[in-house]
C-alpha cells in the first residue's frame, strides 16, 4: 500500500516538468537562453545578454507592482565554443525559452516571440539576433533591450498578444473618429507619411476614409500616461501593462481578438500560468538581488540503450526491439556520439561499453551485439543502475547524458528508488512503453528527467517502435546535422507493395530505404527519378532481424523515387518501409516537421489539441496535407487532418502550424504520429509573429525626429517541391474517472469573425465550427449586434439579434459568408459590433465568438489629408463641405469677372 501511494505521489509530481520556467517565491528561475551553433563565440554577446536580463528584471519589477523579478538564468552556448563553461545537465537547445540565432529572413533583426497556443498559454520561445544584442542602432526605435525583453516575456510566459496591428494601424472608433490601433487612447502623437526622407501629411483612402498605406503614427516623446508595455515599450513614460481603466477594447489588435477584449494585465492575473501565484504574492519591500547567470555547454552526445529482455519480451517483441534499435544505430545517432548498450531482466548485463560512432564499422559492431533472447523477471532498477555505470566511463559522471529505456512490463523491484536515482543522475531519460502492460513509472521517470515518453506496440504494420527510436534525434539548433524521417508505411500483401517517395531539394544526403518483412525476403525494386534501378544486388540484408537496407550513395537525386517489393511466397505477409535522409547541403535548411499535444495528460473533461509545425529555416510551409494518427494502447485510434486556417484550434492562419481538436477521449496511453505530404509545396513569408513594435520616430518639441529605417526585407516564397515527412511526438495519457460518461462537447468558439458594411447591408465572414468543437457540423447560428462593444461583450443574450433561420451551417472548417439587413438605418459613420454563437443538435452552445466591428463610410469626391490625430468623421465631412463651398465661390467670382470683362470689351467696341 505504501509503495502504491509513493508511486501515485510521484505521478502527481510528474505534472511539473523538470525543465521549464518556475516562479520561486517572487523570482523566476530556470530561464534557459540558448545560442545557435551558427553564432560566433563572443564574450561581448554574453555580457549583453546578461545586461538585458538584469535591466529587464528591474523593469519587470516596476511593471508588476514590485511582485516579480528575474532570479536565475541559464545560458547554453554552442558545443563549438572554446571557453571554459559549466557542463550542461538536462539543458538542450530545443528546450530553450530564448534563442539567439541568425535573423529570421522574414523579420530581419526584429525581436519576436513564437506563440502557437491561445490567450493565457505559454509561448514557444523568444528570438533575438546577435545584431540586435551587439549593435545600438535599433535601440531608439525599440527602446532599451531590457524593456524589449519584458515585452517579449509577457508573450512567452503569460500568453498575451500585441496591442498594435501593422496590417490595420488605424480604425474608425464608435465615436466616429480615426484612431491609431493601440491599447490606450492617452498616447498622443501625429500622423505622417515618410517618402524618400520627406515628412508629409497623411492622405486618406477614398474608399475607407482611413489613412492610406504608408501613413505612420509618430508618438510624442514626452507622454503623460504610463501604459502600455505591449503597445510601445520604447516610450520613457511607459512602465506598466494596460489595465482595465486604460484598455481600448475597440482596437482591432490581436490582444482584443484572442483574449476576448480583455486588458493585458487582466489576462496576466486571471488567465496566465502564474495567475494563482500572482494573487497570493505580496510586493517586495526592498530591491531584490540582480539575476544570477550560469553559462554552460553540452559536449558530444553520450547515450545508453537500456533494454528489457525479460520473459515477456520473447518472440515478436525482442525481434521488434532488434529491428528498431538497429535502425537507430545505423541511421539516427550522429557521428561522434558515444553509445553503450545494457540489457536487464532479473539481473543486468553490459552488452557493449561506450563506443564512439565513427563510420559504418562501429555502427555494425553495435548492431551485432543487440540482444536476441529474453527470459526472467523485470527488474528496472538493476538495468538503470548498470546503465549509469556504463555512462560514467567517459567522464566519471552521468550529468547531461542520454538514456533510452525500453520495457514491456511492470517493475518487480522498488521503483521509487529508481526514480530518485534517475532524478539525481542529471541524465535525460527517454522511456518507451512497449505494450499496454509497461509500467506507468515510465511516464514519471521521463517527466522528472525531462525526457520523452513514447508508447509503442509490437505490431509490425504500425511500425511504432521504429518510429519511436527514429524520434530520438539530438537537436543542437543545426537542422542540417539531423536525420529526417521521410516515410513510415506498411502493407500486408500476398504480392506487391508499391509506392512513391518524393525526395525534395532540401534533403538527399545519407538517404536510406529500410524494409522490414515478416517471414520471407521480398524481391526489391527501387527506381530513381531518372530511371536508375536498384535491386537485390544493391541491398544489404540481415536475415536475423528480417531487415533489408538500401543506402543511396552521395546525394540522392531529387524527384519521385518509385519502390516495388514483391512477396513471392504465399501466404500474405506484412512489410514496412522506412526512409530517412539528411540535408542536401550545409547551406540549405531542410523541411522539418515537429508534432506535439497541448498537454501530456487529460481527465477527458476538455478536448486536447494536436499541433504539427511544417517549416524550413523558420519559414512556414503552406498548403501541406497533414494527418495526425493518435492510437492508444487499448486499441482506440483516430485520424485527424490538421488545418492552418486560423480558426478553431488554430491560433494563426498561414504560420505553418497545423492544428486540430482531439475530442474522442477514451482512457489509454496514446502515441502521436504525424504524416505530411504535399505536391509543389511552397515556403512563404509569414505574417509577423508577436513582437516589439518598431517606432518610426518621435515628436520632440513639435518636430519629427526619425529613427533609422528598418533594413528592407525582400523574401520570396521558395518552391520546396514534392515532399513527405513523418514525425513522432511525445505520447500522452487520457484517464477518464470511473463511472464518468464520455463528454459531449459543444461547437468550438468562432475566432475569425469579420464584418463589413456595404451600403445598408452587413457582410459577415467566419469559419464554420463543428458539432463537437471542430468535428462534424453545427446545427444553428445565433448572431447578435450592438452599437456599443461593451453591451455585446457583457450581455450577448440581450443584444440585438439577426434572423438566421435561413442559414444552414456548413461542415466544420468551411468558409461561411452571409449578408444581413439590420433593423435600423445605417448612416454614414455608423459603427456596429457583431458576435456569433453556434449551437449543436443537443442545444449545447459554443462560447461567444470574437467581436467584429464595421463602420459605414461614404466616399467623398475629394478626401482630405490628415494632419492630426483623432480626426472625426464630422470634421472630414465639414472640411469637404468647406472645400466645396470655397470652390463654388471661386468659380462664381471667376464667372462674374469673365462676364464683366466681356461687357467691358463690348462697350469699348461700341465707342
Amino acid at each position: 500500500m505504501a509503495k502504491a501511494l509513493t508511486v501515485v505521489l510521484l505521478l502527481l509530481s510528474a505534472l511539473r516538468p523538470a525543465i521549464g520556467i518556475k516562479l520561486d517565491g517572487n523570482g523566476y528561475t530556470d530561464i534557459l537562453i540558448a545560442i545557435n551553433p551558427a553564432v560566433p563565440e563572443s564574450e561581448e554577446l554574453l555580457n549583453q545578454i546578461k545586461g538585458m536580463i538584469t535591466s529587464g528584471s528591474e523593469y519587470l519589477l516596476q511593471a508588476l507592482d514590485n511582485m516579480v523579478f528575474f532570479k536565475e538564468v541559464k545560458i547554453l552556448v554552442p558545443p563549438t565554443w572554446n571557453g571554459i563553461y559549466e557542463k550542461a545537465k538536462r539543458e538542450t537547445y530545443d528546450k530553450a525559452n530564448v534563442i539567439i540565432d541568425r535573423p529570421n529572413t522574414a523579420f530581419g533583426d526584429e525581436p519576436y516571440t513564437k506563440q502557437i497556443k491561445g490567450c493565457g498559454e505559454e509561448g514557444e520561445h523568444i528570438h533575438f539576433t546577435p545584431n540586435f544584442l551587439l549593435n545600438n542602432n535599433l535601440l531608439n526605435a525599440y527602446g532599451p533591450r531590457g524593456r524589449v525583453f519584458v515585452h517579449e516575456w509577457a508573450h512567452l510566459r503569460w500568453g498575451v498578444f500585441d496591442e498594435y496591428n501593422e496590417k490595420q494601424p488605424f480604425y474608425w472608433s464608435d465615436r466616429q473618429q480615426i484612431e491609431p490601433t493601440r491599447c490606450t487612447r492617452e498616447i498622443s502623437g501625429q500622423w505622417y507619411e515618410v517618402i524618400n526622407g520627406n515628412i508629409l501629411p497623411c492622405r486618406n483612402d477614398p474608399q475607407s476614409g482611413l489613412p492610406t498605406e504608408g501613413c505612420q503614427f509618430f508618438p510624442d516623446r514626452e507622454q503623460k500616461t504610463n501604459a502600455s508595455i505591449m503597445y510601445m515599450q520604447s516610450l520613457d513614460s511607459v512602465k506598466t501593462f494596460c489595465q482595465d481603466r486604460d484598455h481600448n477594447a475597440e482596437a482591432p489588435n490581436l490582444q482584443n481578438e484572442k483574449c476576448d477584449n480583455k486588458a493585458t494585465r487582466t489576462v496576466i492575473f486571471q488567465n496566465s500560468v502564474d495567475k494563482d501565484a500572482l494573487r497570493t504574492l505580496t510586493p517586495l519591500q526592498s530591491q531584490p538581488p540582480s539575476p544570477t547567470f550560469r553559462v554552460m555547454k553540452r559536449g558530444s552526445r553520450v547515450v545508453c540503450l537500456i533494454l528489457d529482455v525479460s520473459g515477456s519480451m520473447q518472440g515478436e517483441r525482442i525481434l521488434r526491439l532488434q529491428q528498431a534499435a538497429s535502425l537507430f544505430l545505423s541511421e539516427i545517432v550522429e557521428e561522434g556520439a558515444q553509445v553503450g548498450i545494457v540489457k536487464f531482466s532479473t539481473g543486468a548485463d553490459t552488452v557493449s561499453p561506450l563506443t564512439k560512432i565513427e563510420g559504418k564499422a562501429s555502427r555494425d559492431s553495435l548492431i551485432r551485439k543487440l540482444p536476441t533472447t529474453a527470459d526472467g523477471s523485470t527488474n528496472m532498477c538493476n538495468g538503470l543502475k548498470l546503465g549509469f555505470e556504463v555512462l560514467k566511463k567517459d567522464d566519471g559522471g552521468t550529468k547531461g547524458d542520454d538514456v533510452i529505456f525500453l520495457t514491456d512490463g511492470e517493475a518487480s523491484d522498488r521503483v521509487e528508488d529508481c526514480l530518485q536515482l534517475a532524478v539525481d543522475s542529471g541524465a535525460i531519460i527517454n522511456t518507451i512503453a512497449l505494450g499496454p502492460s509497461a509500467s506507468s513509472v515510465l511516464i514519471t521517470m521521463a517527466n522528472l528527467t525531462d525526457g520523452k515518453f513514447i508508447v509503442a506496440d509490437q505490431k509490425l504494420l504500425s511500425n511504432q517502435l521504429v518510429d519511436a527510436f527514429s524520434s530520438f534525434t539530438m537537436s543542437d539548433g543545426n537542422p542540417t546535422n539531423q536525420t529526417i524521417q521521410l516515410v513510415s508505411t506498411g502493407k500486408t500483401t500476398a504480392d506487391w507493395f508499391n509506392g512513391t517517395v518524393p525526395i525534395d531539394r532540401t534533403v538527399g544526403n545519407g538517404t536510406t530505404f529500410t524494409v522490414i518483412y515478416e517471414r520471407s525476403t521480398p524481391t526489391v525494386y527501387i527506381e530513381s527519378p531518372s530511371g536508375q534501378l536498384y535491386n537485390q544486388t544493391h541491398i544489404s540484408e540481415n536475415t536475423a532481424t528480417k531487415t533489408i537496407t538500401l543506402n543511396i550513395p552521395g546525394t540522392a537525386e531529387a524527384g519521385d523515387w518509385k519502390y516495388r517489393f514483391l512477396n513471392r511466397k504465399a501466404p500474405a505477409q506484412t512489410m514496412t518501409l522506412t526512409v530517412t535522409s539528411r540535408a542536401a547541403r550545409d547551406d540549405v535548411s531542410p523541411v522539418i516537421v515537429t508534432a506535439q499535444m497541448n498537454q501530456q495528460s487529460s481527465d477527458g473533461s476538455k478536448p486536447m489539441l494536436v499541433y504539427a509545425e511544417v517549416s524550413q529555416n523558420y519559414m512556414p510551409v503552406l498548403g501541406a496535407k497533414v494527418m495526425a494518427t493518435l492510437e492508444s494502447d487499448t486499441g482506440h485510434s483516430e485520424h485527424l487532418y490538421l488545418l492552418d486556417n486560423g480558426a478553431g484550434a488554430d491560433v494563426k492562419k498561414d504560420d505553418g502550424i497545423y492544428s486540430r481538436y482531439f475530442t474522442k477521449l477514451l482512457t489509454g496511453r496514446y502515441s502521436l504520429k504525424v504524416q505530411v505530404a504535399q505536391q509543389n509545396a511552397m515556403s512563404f513569408t509569414p505574417s509577423r509573429y508577436s513582437g516589439a513594435l518598431y517606432t518610426p520616430g518621435y515628436i520632440v518639441d513639435g518636430k519629427v525626429e526619425l529613427n533609422p529605417q528598418k533594413p528592407p526585407i525582400n523574401v520570396q516564397s521558395a518552391d520546396v517541391g514534392n515532399f513527405t515527412r513523418t514525425a513522432t511526438g511525445e505520447s500522452f495519457v487520457v484517464k477518464v474517472p470511473p463511472g464518468v460518461p464520455l463528454p459531449n462537447f459543444p461547437p468550438n468558439k468562432i475566432t475569425d469573425l469579420s464584418a463589413e458594411i456595404l451600403e445598408d447591408t452587413v457582410l459577415l465572414n467566419w469559419t464554420a465550427p463543428g458539432e463537437d468543437f471542430d468535428q462534424g457540423t453545427a446545427k444553428f447560428y445565433e448572431i447578435r449586434w450592438s452599437k456599443h462593444l461593451e453591451v455585446l461583450q457583457n450581455n450577448f443574450s440581450n443584444s440585438n439579434i439577426l434572423n438566421t433561420s435561413a442559414i444552414q451551417p456548413l461542415e466544420a472548417g468551411s468558409a461561411e459568408q452571409h449578408s444581413f439587413l439590420p433593423d435600423i438605418s445605417i448612416h454614414n459613420g455608423t459603427t456596429l459590433f457583431f458576435a456569433v454563437r453556434s449551437e449543436d443538435k443537443d442545444a449545447m452552445k459554443s462560447e461567444v465568438s470574437n467581436i467584429a466591428q464595421a463602420t459605414k463610410f461614404v466616399p467623398s469626391p475629394r478626401p482630405p489629408t490628415i494632419s492630426k490625430q483623432g480626426l472625426n468623421l464630422t470634421a472630414i465631412v465639414v472640411s469637404v463641405c468647406v472645400v466645396t463651398i470655397g470652390v463654388c465661390i471661386i468659380a462664381a467670382v471667376t464667372v462674374w469677372a469673365m462676364k464683366r470683362k466681356e461687357v467691358s470689351v463690348e462697350v469699348g467696341a461700341m465707342t
